[in-house]
């Protein structure tokens, strides 16, 4: 599902913003682009590493690919319901 948040509001999305972060930390902050498709590569594969090696202390301390694929196999038991 996609929702539209209101212009300035951070605080109703904060799972991206923190993504955002983590991918300007980890990320943009230690390349210099000369082309957009140097930059474009080097966050494609900034994506990859933070879906598939990086763990993340939200998802048991898995990668996000990894809690996925448990989970869906009924290896682990879910996380709790998020309410917003």
């Amino acid at each position: 599902m996609h929702e539209r948040i209101p212009c300035r509001t951070p605080n109703k999305n904060a799972h991206i913003e923190a993504f955002h972060s983590i991918l300007e930390k980890e990320c943009l902050d230690h390349n210099e682009f000369q082309t957009y498709g140097e930059a474009y590569r080097a966050v494609s594969e900034f994506i990859y590493r933070y879906n598939n090696n990086r763990i993340h202390s939200g998802v048991r301390y898995m990668s996000p690919a990894e809690f996925y694929e448990k989970n869906q196999r009924q290896e682990c038991t879910p996380l709790k319901e998020i309410k917003l």
